[in-house]
């Protein structure tokens, strides 16, 4: 059974940083594409960032240049550094794992940026 958990999050200043980790059981992810979603209140959940196996990454035009997502395939683990946090950044943060016809989803981390 392939299970996804999240780490990581947390309340933190504006301008302060998270590392956000979500590792993987059951299932290997170095051939996945990875991706981190989040789901502010009120909003849609939205992507914020994705991994494929080559290394590729893709990011929201809201989050380039203060996040960096990598993936660790020893560890079966997907990171997501975020940097410069703003209030706009709060949501539950989602870490999802695609191949094939097959998705999953972890549970979700909150990250409630405030001072």
């Amino acid at each position: 059974q392939v299970q996804l958990v999240e780490s990581g999050g947390g309340l933190v200043q504006p301008g302060g940083s998270l590392r956000l980790a979500c590792a993987a059981s059951g299932t290997s992810i170095s051939f996945h594409a990875s991706a981190w979603y989040r789901q502010a209140p009120g909003k849609e959940r939205e992507l914020v960032a994705s991994i494929i196996s080559g290394g590729r990454t893709n990011y929201a035009e809201s989050v380039k240049g203060r996040f960096t997502i990598s993936r660790d395939n020893a560890k079966n683990t997907v990171y997501l550094q975020m940097n410069s946090l703003k209030p706009e950044d709060t949501a539950v943060y989602y870490c999802n794992d695609k191949f094939g016809f097959s998705e999953y989803w972890g549970q979700g981390t909150q990250v409630p940026v405030s001072s």
